[in-house]
């Protein structure tokens, strides 16, 4: 099978490198915190799990709106209210697959070809 010239050019992850290697690390019994990966230090909370099973039970496993169900953003928004003292509508509240997702999705949304775009330092390490 023929892979793409543009495939060649793509490099592992640096983010994966990092989760990995803490991952080894761990492994041999080392104390280490990983800033690698997104993922949280503890386990998903049952309710979630819960919710989530009830969910494929209720046959809730179809594509839905890209920017997140008026379910839960109307739950985002019930949370905000309670937790924050935040008031949001659900049209101000779009819902994302993660962090690089988001940015991605802001940026196409914001910034035009020819646009100068200036990028923080530090900044996640496939973003140079």
């Amino acid at each position: 099978m023929h892979a793409s010239a543009a495939l060649g050019r793509i490099s592992p992850s640096p983010t994966l490198a990092i989760t990995s290697r803490v991952l080894e690390l761990k492994r041999a019994g080392v104390d280490v915190i990983g800033l690698g990966a997104g993922e949280p230090d503890f386990d998903t909370p049952d309710f979630v799990k819960e919710a989530a099973i009830q969910a494929i039970r209720d046959g809730k496993t179809k594509y839905t709106n890209v920017d997140g169900t008026i379910e839960l953003k109307q739950a985002i928004a019930a949370k905000f209210a309670r937790d924050n003292g935040l008031t949001y509508a659900t049209d101000q509240i779009s819902v994302n697959v993660g962090g690089k997702h988001t940015l991605f999705n802001a940026m196409v949304a914001t910034i035009d070809a020819g646009d100068e775009v200036v990028i923080p330092a530090p900044y996640w390490v496939s973003y140079p």
